[in-house]
C-alpha cells in the first residue's frame, strides 16, 4: 500500500481552495440547486457512521431520488436516467456489438465499467455473465447491468465518487453506486409511460426522416404491513421498446437492384421486452433485532442487428437471400437477486448477518442468418449457446461507538465476507459453429457464430475478506476516517487495500475534505475463461472491416504461445481533495481527483493479421506460429496497461420559494482526462521486432484517453407551483474521438448541447400527467464517414457518442398515487 505523492495532495488542496473561490463567486451570480435531494438527507454510502448527511460526509456522495429518476423521460433505462442527472456518469449506446447491445455498460469518471462497484441495499451486487469483447467503450470488461433493476423499485441511488475498495471490496476503483430499494408499509403508485422518436438526420450518404423506437411501459409499487409492525414493499414493471435504426444508405455496389436509397443495416437500439419484479421486507424481532429480505427478478428478451451482409458478400447464399440479409442476434436474459439477514445488538455491538445470491443468464439465438458452409441447405435460425454467472455472499458486520477521549465516540466497524463465484459457457447447436460441406463458405452462423464444445466451460472460485473501518472526530471541526481490507482469492492470491480520509469544517458553512486510498479490481472469471470465434468489425490499416478471429483463454496453448500469462489484479492509488460550502438554500461542492491504475486488464489486439503496429515480418512470424493450430488470428486477455485519470467534479445547487413558485436550480460538471502511461511490451517468448503497440493498438489506447467526454456540464431548473410543475435541462457534451489504427480514418463525434423539457400537472384524486421532449433540437453526433462504415453503410453514427444517436424523443407519463 502506497501513501506517497504528498506534494501532489497539497497542491490538490491548494487548487481546490482557489477553484472553490472562483466557483462560489460564479454560483452566487448564477444560483444553482437540484431537484434530486434535500440538503440534510442522510446517506449510508461512503461512511459507516450513522446519521451523516450528504454534505457532512468525508467523501463526495451524490443522492438521486427515485422520483427524480422517473422524471428523465428516458423510458425504463436506469443507466440512462443516472447519466442524465449525474455528470460523472456516462452511458454510451453501443450498436452492432453482439452482446454489448443487450447489456450496455455505464462508466464513472471515464474509467472502465467494471471499475465501479454496484451495491443493492448496501450489499454487493453481481456482475453480468457477458464480457464486452467488441470495439466499444468498456472493451474487455464485465460489469453490473444497471438496466436489470427498474427505476420504480428505487427510493434513491447514492453515488460515491471516491475510491472505496478498502471499505467495500474489490472493483470500487472509480467509486460505488448504491441502489436503495423502496421501503414502505403503506401507499403506492402506478405509472404508464409512452414515448417515440420523431427525428430527421443526415448520414454520410444522405438525409433521413424516422418515427421509430416506440416505448411503452407500465410500472407500479405498493407498501404493505407485514405481520403488524413489519413492512413489505412490492414493485414491478412491464416494458416494450421497439428498435431504432440510424444506418446509412448502402453503396450501389452492395445493392442488387442498384438503388441509391436502400438501407441494408440496422444501427440503433435493440428491440426489448422485459418483465421485472422486486421486493423489500423487514420485520422487528425480539431484543431490538430485525429480520430483513429483499431481491428481484427480471426476464428480458432483446433483439439487435449484426452488420448487414450485401447480396454479393462471400458468405451469402443467393439462393436463400438474393438481396443480402441482416442477421439478428436475439438474447434471452434472466437476472435475479435474493438477500436475507438479521441485524441487532449483541455483546455491545450492532450486528448485521446476511446471505445473498445473484445470478445472470444469457441465451443467444441467431435469426435471419445462415451457415454459408452448408450452401442452400443451410438453416436460417440457430441456437448459439449461453453464458451464466452466479455469486453467493455471506457477510457478518459489526458496529460500535467506542469512547477513546475524542470529541465524540469513535465509530468502529469491522466485518468478514465469504464470496463464491461461478461462470459457465454452454455450447450452441452444431450447425451454429460447424464447418459444412461447402469448402468456399464461411463456417458458423453469420452475425454471431455459436459457442463450440471447445468454448464450453464451468468454473468457480471463492474468496474471503476482512475489513476494519474507523471514523472519529478529533474536535468539533476535524474528522478522520481510516479503513483497511484484506482479501484472499482462491485463484490469484491475496490483496490488501487501505484508505485515509479527512475533513475540516472551518465554519458551519465551509469545509475542506480529502482522501488517499489504494484499491484493486480482481480479474473476472469471464476474463480468465471466456473463449470464442467470431466475426467482428476490426479497425485495420484500410479501415474497419469484418474479420473472423478467435479469443482464447489465458491458459490455452494458443494464447500461451503468444505470451499469455495468468491474470493478476489491477491496482490503483486514489487521491482526492475537495471543498463544501452551504448557506441556506445554496450549496456548492468541488472535488478534485487523481486515479492511478496499474496493470489494467485489457483485451489484446488480433495477432496474426495485418495491422499498422505489426510489421509484415512480425505478421509472418505470428502466422507461422499459429499455423499448427489452424488459426489465422488470435486474441486473449492480459495485464499491462497503466493509466492516470484526473479531473474535477463541481456541483452547485440553489433552492428558493417565491410568490410564483418554488425553484430548484442545478449547475454541475465533470472535467476528466485519462492518460495511458504504459502499454504491454512484446512478450519475451516471441522472436519478433519490438513494437510499442503490438498488443494494445493506437485505436485502443486512444479509446482509453479520448473515448469518453473530457467535459460534461448539466444545468437544470425545476419549477413547481400548486398543481403545476416543469423541468428544463441543458447538457453540454465535449467531443469524443473515434480512433482507428490509421490516423487518416479518425473522426470526432463533435460538441453538442442537448435540451430536455417536461411539463407536469396534478389532477384531483392523485392522478398526474406529464409530457416532455428529450433532445428538443434533434442533435446528432457527426455521421460515420463512408470510408469507415463500408459498402453496406451499417454504422451510421459512432457508438462512442456519449449521448447516443437516436435524436428527438417525445414522451408522456400518466401516474396515480395512493
Amino acid at each position: 500500500m502506497q501513501f506517497g505523492h504528498g506534494r501532489a495532495v497539497l497542491l490538490a488542496f491548494a487548487s481546490t481552495t482557489a477553484l472553490f473561490a472562483a466557483s462560489s463567486a460564479f454560483a452566487q451570480a448564477t444560483p444553482s440547486s437540484s431537484e434530486t435531494t434535500e440538503v440534510g438527507e442522510i446517506v449510508v454510502t461512503g461512511t459507516r457512521t450513522v446519521g451523516r448527511s450528504r454534505l457532512d460526509t468525508i467523501a463526495p456522495v451524490d443522492v438521486i431520488s427515485g422520483e427524480t429518476l422517473t422524471k428523465q423521460g428516458t423510458g425504463t433505462e436506469l443507466a440512462a436516467a443516472l447519466a442524465a442527472t449525474a455528470p460523472s456518469i456516462n452511458f454510451p449506446r453501443p450498436a452492432i456489438s453482439d452482446g454489448s447491445d443487450h447489456v450496455r455498460p455505464a462508466t464513472l469518471r471515464g474509467l472502465a465499467p467494471d471499475q465501479t462497484l454496484v451495491l443493492l441495499n448496501g450489499q454487493r451486487g453481481h456482475v453480468g455473465a457477458l464480457v464486452n469483447v467488441n470495439g466499444n467503450i468498456g472493451r474487455g470488461s464485465t460489469a453490473f447491468d444497471l438496466n436489470s433493476i427498474p427505476s420504480i423499485s428505487l427510493a434513491s441511488v447514492e453515488v460515491l465518487r471516491d475510491g472505496a475498495s478498502a471499505q467495500y471490496g474489490a472493483d470500487a476503483i472509480a467509486g460505488v453506486i448504491n441502489l436503495r430499494l423502496r421501503q414502505a408499509s403503506s401507499g403506492g403508485g402506478v405509472t404508464a409511460n409512452y414515448g417515440i422518436y420523431d427525428t430527421d438526420f443526415d448520414t454520410a450518404r444522405g438525409s433521413h426522416s424516422r418515427r421509430d423506437g416506440e416505448q411503452t411501459s407500465v410500472a407500479g409499487w405498493v407498501g404493505l404491513p407485514l405481520f403488524g409492525d413489519g413492512f413489505l414493499t412490492l414493485s414491478g414493471e412491464a416494458q416494450k421498446r421497439q428498435p431504432t435504426n440510424r444506418s446509412d444508405y448502402a453503396a450501389l455496389s452492395a445493392v442488387s437492384n442498384g438503388s441509391s436509397n436502400t438501407v441494408l443495416g440496422r444501427f440503433g437500439d435493440p428491440y426489448t421486452e422485459a418483465y421485472s419484479g422486486y421486493f423489500n421486507a423487514g420485520k422487528p424481532l425480539a431484543g431490538e433485532w430485525e429480520a430483513y429480505a429483499f431481491g428481484g427478478y427480471q426476464h428480458r428478451k432483446s433483439e439487435s442487428a449484426a452488420t448487414a451482409r450485401a447480396y454479393n458478400n462471400s458468405n451469402n447464399v443467393t439462393a436463400i437471400y438474393p438481396n443480402g440479409f441482416l442477421p439478428i442476434i436475439a438474447a434471452d436474459i434472466v437476472d435475479y437477486n435474493i438477500y436475507g439477514g438479521a441485524k441487532g445488538p449483541a455483546l455491545g455491538f450492532d450486528w448485521d448477518v446476511s446471505v445473498g445470491y445473484g445470478r445472470n443468464e444469457l441465451d443467444y439465438n441467431v435469426l435471419n442468418s445462415l451457415n454459408a458452409s452448408y450452401g442452400a441447405a443451410s438453416q436460417t435460425q440457430f441456437y448459439a449457446g449461453s453464458l451464466s454467472y452466479g455469486q453467493l455472499t455471506v457477510d457478518i458486520d459489526a458496529l460500535k461507538k467506542v469512547e477513546v477521549n475524542l470529541y465524540e465516540p469513535l465509530n468502529v466497524a469491522f466485518g468478514v465476507e465469504y464470496r463464491r463465484e461461478d461462470f459457465s459457457v454452454a455450447e450452441g447447436e452444431p450447425t451454429s459453429y460447424n464447418k459444412g460441406p461447402v469448402a468456399t463458405g464461411g463456417s458458423g452462423s453469420q452475425g454471431f457464430p455459436g459457442f463450440a464444445p471447445s468454448n464450453a466451460v464451468d468454473v468457480d472460485r471463492h474468496n474471503v475478506s476482512a475489513y476494519l473501518d474507523l471514523e472519529g472526530r478529533f474536535s468539533e471541526q476535524f474528522t478522520v476516517g481510516v479503513a483497511g481490507r484484506y482479501e484472499d482469492y482462491s485463484d490469484f492470491g491475496d490483496q490488501f487495500t487501505g484508505k485515509m480520509a479527512m475533513r475540516y469544517d472551518f465554519t458551519p458553512s465551509f469545509a475542506l475534505r480529502g482522501s488517499i486510498s489504494t484499491g484493486f479490481k480482481s480479474p473476472a472469471l469471464q476474463q480468465q475463461y471466456f473463449s470464442y470465434v467470431a466475426t467482428n468489425l476490426v479497425a485495420t490499416q484500410s479501415g474497419v472491416v469484418l474479420q473472423q478471429n478467435g479469443t482464447y483463454r489465458v491458459n490455452d496453448p494458443i494464447a500461451i504461445a503468444l505470451g499469455a500469462k495468468p491474470l493478476e489484479p489491477e491496482t490503483s492509488t486514489n487521491y482526492s481533495a475537495g471543498a463544501v460550502y452551504r448557506n441556506s438554500g445554496f450549496e456548492l461542492t468541488l472535488d478534485t481527483y487523481r486515479i492511478e491504475v496499474d496493470n489494467r486488464i485489457i483485451y489484446s489486439e488480433t495477432l496474426g493479421v495485418s495491422r499498422p503496429s505489426q510489421p509484415p515480418a512480425s505478421t509472418t512470424a505470428i502466422q507461422a506460429l499459429l499455423a499448427p493450430y489452424g488459426v489465422t488470428g488470435a486474441r486473449f486477455f492480459l495485464n499491462g496497461v497503466n493509466t492516470v485519470t484526473s479531473g474535477v467534479d463541481v456541483v452547485g445547487r440553489y433552492r428558493t420559494t417565491q410568490n410564483f413558485g418554488r425553484f430548484d436550480f442545478t449547475l454541475a460538471g465533470n472535467f476528466n482526462k485519462t492518460e495511458v502511461t504504459r502499454t504491454p511490451p512484446v512478450p519475451s517468448n516471441l522472436a519478433i521486432a519490438p513494437a510499442g503497440d503490438f498488443l494494445f493498438d493506437r485505436s485502443s489506447k486512444l479509446s482509453f484517453e479520448q473515448g469518453t467526454p473530457e467535459k460534461k456540464i448539466v444545468a437544470s431548473v425545476d419549477w413547481s407551483l400548486d398543481d403545476f410543475g416543469a423541468t428544463l435541462r441543458g447538457t453540454s457534451y465535449d467531443s469524443v474521438l473515434v480512433a482507428n489504427n490509421n490516423a487518416t480514418l479518425d473522426y470526432e463525434t463533435g460538441d453538442a448541447v442537448l435540451v430536455d423539457i417536461e411539463g407536469r400537472y396534478t389532477l384531483p384524486f392523485g392522478v398526474s400527467l406529464a409530457v416532455g421532449v428529450n433532445n428538443l433540437t434533434d442533435e446528432y453526433p457527426n455521421a460515420t464517414p463512408t470510408n469507415v462504415n463500408g459498402a453496406t453503410g451499417s454504422v451510421g453514427f459512432p457508438s462512442y457518442s456519449p449521448y447516443g444517436f437516436n435524436g428527438r424523443f417525445f414522451y408522456g407519463r400518466l401516474s396515480y398515487s395512493f
